[in-house]
């Protein structure tokens, strides 16, 4: 803080000398004065931190990204779904299973877990939109601990994740949907009557935060898009958006934008908990699901303007927020009308025995936002912030009385926004971070393929205003933003907590054990050597490596590479790892660390002796 104190009296000391000049116009000195202003509300002094993490889901290349807020300095990427050498994530043999064979998955929409309404700093939850997955990863070490899935009846886990009130459940379902159970075949043409989607709630243990599958609900063939999950009074409830709820084929752009009206599904998720423990389900791929022709007050429909993207619920839990496309309107639902209406039985029809109801009975206002809206956030003032795809704009209006009171231009083509503290029953406000789709004309040229634009907006005060632009690697969809002294990280994982059956902690402990044709090798790791120095097996034999890296000091990492034989494994201070693989090469192969950790870091290697190869030139 002192140091952006000092800096701020440069700054003014030099706009007021400039202001002297004769050549200088005053309203050089005002746009001076902006530029400087902006660049104080996103410095970080070299030393200081960051006042917020933000998550950013990595698309297509399967990862998630993390940023320091204001400073948008990139600080970590955490792999999830795709091999990462640079922590070696899929090589050793914990990733590998984990992966399960995927050497790629499609990042969306990542999730802070919850309690009472708040981020509470344990987990990190992202959906696979390729592989119908969902993970966990623990804040404790930035890391994944677990992929559940695929998940059965699930294709195309894109309208997930988001967290109920407390982490009971992780919203997931289809974006597209199939013939049920998968592998079932049904001809293009039985589209509408032959194909199902499904929405569901991942159970998550509210101590190890391990998943389970929950529940799911059968649902028409529509296409199921984002979602949010309710709180305070809405709290028992889960809503997504659909699209296609034309039942169309073909070129959808066409085909499934031909009705007014699309729909918000809103699924009573303590109503499904009940439905399954009364028996009130099919058995369907394996899984209990709930048919909604059988099972009454689990779900409903709510029209929404046309092919909306998302909804997104205040955060007193009394609005329900929904956004059409290619409309120019944002739909408000009132929750307490949606109760009245389900009580009273104000239904305009139904689909596949889901009530629809009245979209009279249950709007409080239509908000005249801008061209595209998509995504909704919040702050601490009452504020509401939506993105305009179209528009290439956000803009600001006020819950209540509907008003819109400020827009701002981003560069450009805007989808999901992040507010801090955004999705919470308490929301900081302050920073808003504008997760552009296109970026094109604002950073260095790389060639063709450009890097994704994010932009930092201040909405501390009355008008939005720009701090700066950032960029990052493909392809994010969806960020939160949680207060940094929320997160509470380790740093080294403690001896006393390394509970792998074959982790040593003495190098006199290291050894060889042969059991015919599988070779177990136990390994320690630590500046400077890896002992044992070498090993010997011979051809065909299965390899097991235990490698414990015994540091107990922040940063001392070790690697464990085998050249040609596409080992990368990173160990962390006081973790172990296991390495599998088979000794298919004969020959000698080196082994080295690949992270830096001393002095004589080039001197930490050894060699791999692989039995069963022809002689050597010195021994012809």
């Amino acid at each position: 803080m002192k140091t952006r104190i000092f800096l701020l009296a440069v700054f003014v000391l030099a706009a007021s000398i400039l202001g002297g000049c004769g050549g200088e116009k005053k309203g050089r000195v005002s746009a001076r004065s902006d530029v400087q202003e902006a660049a104080l509300k996103s410095y970080v002094a070299p030393g200081d931190l960051d006042e917020y993490y933000i998550f950013k889901s990595g698309g297509h290349s399967g990862q998630v990204y993390v940023y320091g807020i204001p400073s948008m300095r990139h600080i970590s990427t955490i792999p999830v779904f795709s091999p990462y050498p640079a922590t070696g994530y899929g090589f050793d043999k914990e990733s590998k299973e984990m992966l399960s064979g995927y050497t790629w998955g499609d990042a969306h929409h990542p999730s802070l877990s919850e309690t009472d309404g708040d981020y509470d700093g344990r987990w990190l939850f992202i959906s696979d939109n390729a592989n119908n997955r969902m993970a966990r990863i623990d804040l404790r070490d930035f890391k994944t601990k677990q992929i559940l899935g695929p998940l059965p009846n699930v294709s195309g886990n894109h309208c997930s994740s988001f967290s109920t009130e407390n982490t009971e459940y992780i919203l997931a379902g289809s974006r597209f949907s199939i013939p049920l159970p998968k592998g079932s075949y049904e001809k293009i043409e039985d589209y509408a009557t032959k194909y199902k989607g499904v929405v569901a709630g991942i159970a998550v243990d509210p101590k190890t935060g391990n998943m389970s599958l929950g529940w799911q609900v059968l649902m028409p063939p529509f296409n199921y898009d984002l979602g949010d999950a309710g709180k305070g009074p809405s709290k028992d409830w889960g809503f997504w958006t659909c699209y296609n709820s034309e039942r169309a084929i073909g070129k959808l752009e066409v085909t499934s934008t031909q009705k007014d009206r699309d729909y918000v599904v809103a699924v009573n998720w303590k109503s499904a908990e009940k439905a399954i423990k009364d028996g009130k389900f099919r058995m369907i791929g394996g899984v209990k699901v709930i048919d909604p022709k059988q099972t009454e007050g689990v779900v409903y429909l709510l029209p929404a303007a046309k092919s909306p993207h998302g909804v997104d619920v205040s955060p007193d839990g009394k609005y329900i927020v929904a956004s059409g496309k290619l409309q120019s309107i944002t739909t408000v639902f009132n929750y307490e009308k949606m109760m009245t209406a389900i009580q009273k039985k104000d239904f305009t029809g139904n689909e596949d025995g889901i009530p629809v109801l009245s979209y009279d009975a249950v709007k409080d206002a239509e908000v005249n936002v801008g061209l595209g809206p998509l995504h909704t956030q919040f702050d601490d003032k009452g504020f509401a912030y939506t993105s305009l795809f179209v528009e290439s704009a956000i803009a600001k209006w006020k819950l209540g009385t509907w008003e819109v009171v400020d827009k701002i231009p981003v560069a450009y083509n805007i989808g999901h926004l992040a507010a801090a503290e955004g999705d919470t029953k308490n929301p900081d406000g302050k920073y808003l971070i504008s997760l552009n789709k296109l970026s094109h004309g604002r950073h260095l040229s790389v060639g063709p393929s450009q890097p994704e634009s994010s932009q930092l907006i201040d909405i501390d005060g009355e008008k939005m205003s720009l701090v700066m632009d950032a960029f990052t690697e493909p392809e994010p969809h969806y960020a939160q933003i949680v207060k940094a002294d929320k997160i509470k990280p380790i740093e080294v994982y403690p001896k006393e907590e390394n509970k792998h059956s074959k982790a040593i902690w003495d190098q006199k402990d290291a050894k060889v054990v042969r059991n015919g044709k599988n070779v177990e090798v136990y390994m320690i790791a630590v500046r400077t050597s890896f002992t044992p120095t070498s090993f010997e097996v011979n051809k065909g034999d299965k390899v097991t490596v235990y490698l414990t890296n015994i540091e107990q000091t922040t940063d001392e990492l070790h690697g464990l590479a085998i050249n040609e034989y596409n080992i990368n494994v990173v160990v962390d201070p006081g973790e172990t790892k296991t390495i599998e693989f088979v000794a298919d090469k004969p020959g000698v192969y080196p082994f080295y660390c690949t992270n830096f950790c001393s002095a004589l870091h080039q001197e930490m290697q050894g060699y791999l002796l692989v039995k069963g190869g022809g002689s050597s030139i010195a021994s012809q």
